[in-house]
């Protein structure tokens, strides 16, 4: 929709930017990468690649208001070359699962967060989880659509006390200067955009 001459997006629009960007990462991870260390001291690249599925296939139930489970995160990977194009299609189905009439309306989740919010959570794992994959695989990755990154800021502002309290997000870094939104986004997560890799905390890794 526009308000006041200003396009606003819905969650499931955003999402299908992120899906954009985060297609080509997710095909470029070779199996010999899998077991290389991410920017989440938790994760390495296939417990990570996992972790987006989960996060994945559980924000779909969240967009439909149904209950959702972060418990035990099942093996995706393992045994299943095509894992890349399955996550491809879980990541399609979770911008449809938000596109959905009255996804974004009221709450959701086991804490009643409004459902926005929650779906903004999304978009930042689909966001932040494929550079985390990009860096530690060798990948490229260009930055988040100007949309994604204003959705994110809002979002991590409201999220980053909670967050960092229950050791989801690292300690702020500073950006460098001239760094752009994105990079500004990365550094209130406890990432550094440039250089090697220093472990930092995976955002949202654990949900209710």
């Amino acid at each position: 929709m526009d308000t006041n001459g200003v396009k606003t997006y819905g969650i499931g629009e955003l999402l299908a930017m992120a899906r954009e960007r985060a297609v080509p990462v997710v095909r470029g991870v070779s199996d010999a990468a899998l077991a290389a260390p991410t920017p989440c001291a938790e994760y390495d690249v296939k417990s990570l690649v996992n972790h987006l599925f989960q996060v994945i296939e559980q924000f779909q139930r969240l967009a439909r208001k149904e209950a959702s489970d972060f418990g035990e995160t099942p093996d995706r990977v393992a045994g299943s070359p095509e894992w890349r194009e399955r996550l491809v299609a879980e990541a399609d189905r979770l911008a449809a699962a938000w596109s959905a009439p009255g996804a974004e309306e009221g709450t959701t989740g086991g804490m009643d967060m409004p459902a926005r919010l929650v779906g903004s959570m999304a978009l930042l794992d689909l966001t932040v989880h494929v550079w985390d994959l990009a860096r530690a695989t060798g990948q490229g990755y260009q930055g988040a659509d100007e949309a994604v990154v204003a959705e994110l800021a809002g979002a991590v502002a409201e999220l980053a006390p909670t967050a960092r309290e229950m050791g989801m997000f690292g300690v702020p870094v500073e950006p460098a200067e001239g760094a752009s939104g994105f990079e500004r986004l990365l550094a209130r997560t406890g990432r550094v955009p440039h250089g090697g890799i220093v472990p930092g905390r995976s955002p949202f890794s654990g949900y209710s």
